[in-house]
């Protein structure tokens, strides 16, 4: 234990201290705003809808506090606790090579941080998505998610991991750029791959079919210049109620993808008008700035863990006897969050900007008054609180609150 301690306890005790201040903020906000539809929505949400929402975002937010305390629980026993020297002390008793050694003492935890994690999406998916009429999969089909998701993780994660370890003990001093460029060569590649090898694993992918609503959005697509590899339906109703849609993949292996249960809960020209909203992230290059950000602040993270790893108090003051380099690189994925809470906010802001820059978009190229009515059923039919604490919204949503972003296309519908 050294100074390092107790400003990473500091840390800790500040970080959850807000998640769970702007939590609390979140239901009492909505609580209090449950009995009557917001003045913008009266005419167009019934009080049943609204209430419904209100008492599925508390319940979500209970669960999300619960989860929580379990989660910093978990990682004060992990570091200061001696979890993490324990794990590794186990593993070095094997005539394993340090590198075999390391990558079965991340995994482990990696494991049981997983396992940890079941019985909080368990209860997500069988009470309270089942209570409020979403859930649609059954356990067999739970059991059968989590396992794919564990043997895709060891089959393409624990390699790559294993090669960042590698070139952590053998390149030198400047191996963190080294990983850092293998790091984002493999998420592109993984963003490639996603549609066609990844995501059928987990869910049908059937071509749309001829008609009306191919047509209105091919029409869209060559109005706004984008090429696809093809318009997909995807079965989510296997799975959930709620309704999405989006784009997937990178180059030319790009596709358009919607949601079974979107398609039936909107018109043709409100779906059209969801998907100019897509388009309009792509046109102003939103992913390419977010790839840019996240591989400009990934550089910035191996840097600085290239300085840690040399500093003996970063591993005393967090409770790890074992100072080696995948004891240092598991200590600073776990402990990283704690220290850059307040960026949450930052990265949430610029994401509402280019949510209002693509309705922007999406209100030239389609029809406005189809984007609110397809958003306020989106809403509406995925529970989504419209009346969200400001603070917590402007900490954690990635998309402005529903009165915000629909008072903002009615703006822009009037000014063209």
């Amino acid at each position: 234990m050294n100074t390092f301690t107790g400003i990473f306890l500091a840390a800790l005790v500040l970080s959850y201290g807000i998640q769970f201040w702007l939590a609390m903020r979140q239901k009492s906000y909505v609580l209090q705003h449950r009995e009557q539809v917001p003045t913008a929505f009266q005419d167009r949400v019934s009080l049943s809808a609204h209430q419904k929402a209100a008492d599925y975002t508390i319940e979500k937010s209970k669960l999300g506090d619960i989860d929580s305390v379990v989660g910093m629980v978990f990682l004060l026993a992990l570091t200061l606790g001696g979890g993490i020297s324990l794990v590794f002390d186990f593993w070095s008793t094997f005539d394993l090579s340090p590198l075999m050694a390391s990558l079965l003492s991340m995994a482990s935890i990696f494991l049981l941080m997983t396992v940890i994690e079941i019985p909080f999406s368990l209860y997500q998916t069988f009470v309270i998505e089942e209570k409020y009429g979403f859930n649609k999969s059954k356990l067999p089909q739970f059991v059968k998610d989590q396992l794919m998701s564990m043997g895709l993780t060891l089959v393409i994660g624990l390699p790559i991991l294993a090669l960042i370890l590698w070139v952590m003990d053998s390149i030198g001093g400047l191996w963190w750029l080294y990983a850092w460029a293998i790091i984002m060569g493999f998420s592109l590649l993984m963003s490639w791959l996603f549609p066609t090898l990844i995501a059928p694993l987990f869910n049908k992918f059937e071509p749309m079919q001829e008609g009306s609503l191919k047509q209105r959005i091919q029409g869209l697509l060559e109005r706004c210049g984008f090429n696809s590899q093809g318009i997909f339906i995807m079965d989510g109703s296997r799975r959930s109620g709620h309704g999405n849609a989006y784009f997937t993949g990178l180059g030319n292996n790009k596709r358009i993808v919607f949601f079974d249960t979107l398609v039936n809960s909107l018109d043709e020209e409100e779906l059209e008008a969801v998907l100019a909203h897509e388009l309009g992230h792509f046109k102003c290059k939103h992913t390419i700035k977010m790839l840019v950000a996240s591989s400009v602040m990934t550089l910035i993270s191996f840097a600085v863990l290239g300085w840690l790893i040399t500093q003996d108090w970063f591993f005393d003051g967090l409770g790890v006897s074992t100072h080696s380099n995948a004891a240092a690189l598991l200590l600073f994925m776990l402990v990283s969050p704690v220290f850059t809470t307040f960026m949450q906010p930052i990265s949430a802001y610029f994401q509402r900007k280019f949510e209002f820059e693509a309705d922007d978009f999406a209100t030239r190229n389609a029809q406005g008054s189809k984007m609110i009515s397809g958003l306020v059923k989106l809403y509406e039919e995925n529970a989504s609180t419209l009346t969200p604490d400001p603070l917590y919204s402007a900490f954690h949503y990635s998309h402005p609150p529903a009165a915000i972003r629909i008072a903002h296309i009615e703006e822009k519908m009037q000014s063209a």
